[in-house]
């Protein structure tokens, strides 16, 4: 059996390959011992068809989970995952083979749907003819694209996330909220739950499932005070030492934030949307345009967009990128908990 998720939605994507994972644990393997989790950026055929082989006598089923294989710059790979799978050599009724993809998405236009696939620099490009012919044979399997939520879908979702804990927040909260940080679920969850535990610690005594009139209650003023705060100020200083490779600052700044209670998921998520940010406007910046055009081309804030101007100077377009992938590996290693995030940002940091 094949299941193929893919989108830019790795929030939804993620919950959905931790419930395949909890049922094959719970009705299979207790012991956890046959779930192999495969980069398929660095895979070869061969350790796929290895793991993918006819099973032992002593194994009942695998779970084999390959994680952006479209990541993977082995441009041969594509064909030969096409040739595997088409010629059922995978014994599909013994394992569970699930592709896991945040990089490939379906874009549709007026005439078509296109299938794009975003790089580890953050361009978009057309699939290559190998990509799709792979891309297409996973789709006629079980096959589930996660799109990103609009605003008033995120909206929704935040309703129900803080319904799902026990709380409740009015429309005009949920609406400041989404404005404040979109559609990015990951973030939105950070700071879903570090508004309820904000109130948890003053009403200690509420609960969750609580009747309605117990409920925690998440007002604008909340919102304002906690999801704004000064982290926009603390993050640009955390790049700005980074940018002027003051190691020792960055390394105290990112402390500090931890020790204000802020989340892995959420700091990581913030530097790198920050280094997205710094990378666009860089590239914005090679090509000639001016920081009015920048704002209306990127359609930033002009006051994101002169501090980023400011601190892509110590940038070049090739450090950005660099210190983009190192993120998104660290962020990769945190969300698989193949690490522990505050020790791989520390280091990161004190390499600079």
């Amino acid at each position: 059996m094949i299941i193929f998720l893919y989108g830019k939605n790795t929030y939804n994507s993620r919950q959905k390959l931790r419930e395949l994972k909890d049922k094959f644990i719970r009705e299979i393997d207790p012991s956890k011992n046959n779930i192999i989790v495969l980069d398929g950026k660095t895979v070869n055929i061969e350790q796929i068809n290895e793991k993918v082989s006819p099973r032992s006598l002593l194994v009942k089923k695998r779970m084999i989970i390959v994680e952006d294989i479209f990541l993977n710059k082995d441009k041969d790979i594509f064909l030969d995952l096409f040739n595997h799978f088409k010629a059922k050599k995978h014994t599909s009724g013994d394992n569970i083979i699930v592709f896991w993809d945040s990089s490939v998405a379906t874009k549709k236009t007026s005439y078509k749907v296109n299938t794009l696939h975003t790089d580890a620099s953050g361009k978009e490009k057309a699939l290559t003819k190998k990509q799709l012919l792979l891309f297409n044979l996973l789709l006629k399997q079980y096959a589930q694209e996660f799109k990103l939520l609009s605003n008033t879908e995120a909206a929704s979702w935040v309703k129900k996330q803080v319904a799902n804990h026990g709380g409740n927040i009015s429309h005009q909260a949920v609406q400041i909220l989404v404005s404040l940080i979109g559609n990015d679920l990951w973030q939105l969850n950070n700071e879903i739950n570090k508004l309820l535990n904000y109130k948890l610690g003053l009403k200690p005594k509420l609960i969750p499932n609580a009747p309605k009139n117990q409920q925690i209650e998440i007002y604008i003023k909340d919102i304002e005070q906690l999801v704004k705060g000064n982290f926009d100020e603390n993050i640009f200083a955390l790049t700005d030492a980074i940018s002027n490779k003051n190691n020792a600052l960055a390394v105290k700044l990112l402390e500090e934030q931890y020790e204000a209670g802020l989340t892995d998921g959420y700091l990581i998520s913030m530097i790198i949307r920050q280094f997205k940010i710094l990378l666009r406007i860089r590239q914005a910046l090679d090509s000639g345009l001016t920081g009015r055009k920048i704002n209306s081309s990127l359609k930033l804030h002009p006051f994101i967009v002169q501090k980023g101007i400011n601190q892509v100077r110590n940038f070049s377009l090739t450090a950005l990128k660099n210190i983009l992938k190192q993120m998104i590996k660290i962020d990769y290693h945190m969300k698989t908990g193949q690490a522990n995030a505050k020790i791989m940002l520390n280091l990161f940091l004190s390499k600079i």
